[in-house]
């Protein structure tokens, strides 16, 4: 009687074996551990009511350090002068801060009535889903005498099964650019309607190709800086993609498959 009862219990743990899904046997990988980063830097010596300041909300990867690096290069070349186009972005934020208040300085001489120069890195976690860590990367630089300040953003995806950055190249599948082109230029014709835009509209403000794209886990986002497809006061447009209409343009890793 023991051996029946014995040879009944293997082959039931040998069909229900068999009978699980591809999902039960799936294996989630680990989640690549982060933390916060923080930096605060004041124009040194400024005897100012207001002073120039530098402030950084970032993230750091303890077991991935080049990831580390690459999401603080990427940071600093997000904050950097857009109308100086010639300038090397700084390599860490203590070369940012000195570069930032050395200009700091010469604006203050100049236009003493205007506030005080400021710039802000942050980023933050977007989505984290299927082995996928998305970062939205943002800054916002002001300096005196300008009419408003310039905010940017930036996204990283990161494929945690490999610890590394992925770009829109690695998500498409080959000879597939021009029909994601087409399926964002269908994405930025529904916002167009939800914003109540027209023709003339797409005149003065074209869609721009964009490589700017954050996979979610039923769309795919397509995030424009300020002035790309919108005036300044629209702000930072967002264009969805269903993920349906990638089927056959992206790779199923990036479609939660």
């Amino acid at each position: 009687m023991m051996y029946g009862k014995s040879s009944s219990a293997v082959v039931a743990a040998l069909v229900l074996s068999g009978c699980q899904s591809p999902e039960a046997e799936r294996v989630t990988p680990p989640s690549l551990a982060y933390q916060p980063l923080e930096k605060h830097y004041v124009e040194p010596g400024c005897q100012r009511e207001n002073c120039s300041e530098v402030k950084v909300s970032s993230l750091g990867f303890p077991d991935a350090p080049a990831l580390s690096d690459e999401l603080q290069r990427r940071l600093l070349a997000l904050a950097m002068d857009m109308t100086d186009t010639a300038a090397v972005p700084p390599q860490e934020w203590d070369d940012y801060a000195e570069a930032f208040f050395a200009r700091a300085d010469e604006d203050s001489d100049m236009l003493p009535q205007f506030m005080a120069s400021e710039a802000q890195m942050e980023t933050s976690v977007y989505a984290q889903h299927d082995g996928l860590l998305v970062l939205e990367l943002t800054s916002y630089v002001y300096h005196a005498g300008q009419a408003h300040g310039l905010p940017s953003t930036a996204f990283m995806v990161i494929d945690e099964r490999q610890s590394r950055a992925v770009s829109l190249d690695d998500m498409l599948l080959d000879g597939q650019e021009s029909a994601f082109q087409q399926a964002l230029l269908q994405a930025h014709r529904r916002w167009m309607a939800e914003m109540g835009y027209d023709d003339q509209y797409v005149i003065n403000w074209p869609l721009s190709e964009s490589r700017n794209v954050a996979p979610l886990e039923d769309s795919w986002v397509v995030k424009f800086n300020v002035y790309e497809i919108a005036p300044y006061a629209v702000g930072q447009p967002e264009l969805f993609i269903p993920l349906e209409e990638l089927e056959g343009v992206a790779k199923p890793r990036y479609l939660g498959q």
